[in-house]
């Protein structure tokens, strides 16, 4: 037990009402002693803690004296020292510059128009005169009763609010409070504090001190750490900006939650040619268990067959020998064409026949790719599509503005470019403003007949489809330069955790 811990418990033992005040309690105290008035609350807020005291609050205000107002004290208001300055001018009087040269160019300024409002002054012509025979100085006297208490601190009730302001508005005092507090016996009060174990040992079981120790009290409303977790990162922000964009502009979300395919979903019913360099193994991630699929629609898949070795709708095809077992080999999917493809030969194939529709998916897809700042092995895809009936260019460049536009990308370029799908085919690039270019952020087209014919559609039926990748955008609103910073093993918790929300215009 500490020195002042002792002293604090020994109060209460003798005081009459068991209760002390900790400003008086440490006023009291010998100057030697070297405790202030912040030790004896600290202190005794430790001992509340255990419930050996307990402590009540109170408040005073009080006014010190500023250096102005002490020196106002000393030697007079500054209206009182021009009256003086203007009475012992006799019938003469005094103009500004002189009175200014006997009190002062600040005191004149303050006194002059204060002794005009007391009436204690006049001016004629450019002369001040004294009016009255004799003055009483009010703020001096006031700040005499300010500073007149026997307890400076215990002056707040000393003058009237009002005076007290006046006072205050002209710098003479300043306002202050103390906080003290009143302190009695708590319900674990003892006139010694005995130290208080936190945990039960074995020790004290083996030895039985555990039947005489006393222990701290849980504290069940404490508040613990702050759970570190919750915190969504930037690209599902996005992605959830991005569905909630589609789906007011009238498009279905499809299913997307199988990232292996087979070559003939993912590569020939988008009339990919088997010879193609993306589906070469330096391009492309294949399955090894189970290296091939189970089974494809036959029918169609004999119409896929026909259209890559003969051609149709108007094509003569690729005039090669199409090969079934590169057909059959399973892969992570390079792009969610392939579920696109699905939905159009089930929306071919449905009953009643074809209806329009829109369709969009927002998942992760693969690709064997040399990585740097803009590129990964494994991202994610951003697709739309609209099947109707006569659409046009113009249609599917409406289509991706409009889009763009609401996720806040306004700077758009189109350029042509050439894919196995679709025909007529844009790259989409949007400007980066940290990186201070135009980058590469989508690709679009019209479907080709090649790809719509075998799945059943009419000849009249038109599809137009974009996609981007959900890295890109996300790069540009959240000025990130290295698409590494964003999305892999290398990406900061921190950055996470202070992502802002994601609201595009």
């Amino acid at each position: 037990m500490s020195a002042i811990e002792g002293q604090i418990l020994n109060q209460l033992a003798i005081s009459k009402d068991s209760s002390f005040n900790t400003y008086e309690f440490a006023s009291n105290l010998p100057p030697d002693y070297g405790v202030s008035h912040e030790n004896i609350v600290g202190t005794s807020k430790s001992l509340a803690g255990d419930g050996y005291v307990i402590m009540k609050s109170s408040k005073i205000d009080y006014w010190e004296l500023t250096d102005e107002g002490r020196t106002v004290l000393r030697e007079g208001s500054q209206e009182a020292k021009c009256f003086k300055a203007i009475k012992a001018s006799g019938e003469g009087g005094l103009d500004r510059k002189d009175l200014e040269e006997a009190v002062g160019k600040g005191a004149a300024k303050v006194g002059m128009g204060n002794c005009m409002k007391n009436k204690w002054i006049a001016k004629e012509g450019d002369k001040m005169k004294a009016k009255a025979t004799d003055i009483e100085d009010i703020v001096q006297i006031q700040l005499s009763k300010l500073s007149g208490c026997a307890n400076p601190e215990d002056n707040g009730a000393v003058l009237p609010g009002k005076d007290a302001s006046l006072l205050k508005k002209r710098k003479l005092v300043v306002g202050k409070s103390r906080t003290s507090y009143d302190v009695t016996r708590g319900p674990e009060y003892a006139e010694e504090r005995v130290k208080k174990a936190a945990d039960l040992t074995k020790e004290m079981i083996d030895s039985g001190a555990w039947e005489t120790t006393k222990f701290k009290a849980y504290n069940f409303k404490t508040v613990g750490e702050k759970v570190g977790g919750g915190y969504l990162h930037p690209l599902l922000k996005v992605r959830a900006e991005f569905r909630k964009i589609l789906c007011q502009m009238g498009f279905e979300e499809m299913p997307t939650n199988k990232w292996v395919e087979s070559s003939f979903w993912n590569f020939d019913t988008l009339f990919q040619p088997q010879s193609h360099p993306a589906r070469d193994a330096h391009d492309t991630f294949f399955i090894k268990d189970p290296a091939q699929t189970v089974s494809v629609p036959k029918d169609y898949y004999s119409r896929v067959v026909k259209m890559h070795e003969e051609g149709g709708s108007g094509s003569i095809g690729y005039r090669y020998n199409f090969k079934p077992s590169d057909a059959r080999k399973n892969l992570l999917r390079t792009h969610t064409t392939a579920v696109s493809s699905q939905m159009l030969y089930k929306l071919a194939n449905q009953e009643g026949g074809f209806q329009p529709r829109r369709y969009f998916s927002i998942d992760r897809v693969f690709r064997n790719e040399s990585m740097d700042a803009t590129h990964l092995c494994e991202f994610h895809q951003v697709e739309g599509l609209v099947a109707d009936y006569n659409l046009s260019l113009g249609d599917l460049i409406g289509t991706i503005e409009t889009f763009f536009k609401k996720i806040g990308i306004t700077q758009l370029r189109f350029k042509p470019a050439f894919n196995p799908y679709t025909e007529p085919s844009m790259e989409i690039f949007g400007y980066h403003p940290d990186l201070k270019k135009w980058t590469e952020i989508g690709n679009s087209g019209m479907f080709r007949p090649e790809m719509l014919a075998p799945m059943g559609l009419p000849p009249n039926v038109r599809v137009i489809a974009w996609g981007l990748s959900l890295e890109r955008p996300t790069m540009i609103k959240y000025r990130i330069k290295n698409i590494r910073d964003l999305f892999g093993h290398k990406v900061e918790l921190a950055r996470t955790k202070t992502a802002p929300v994601c609201r595009f215009d």
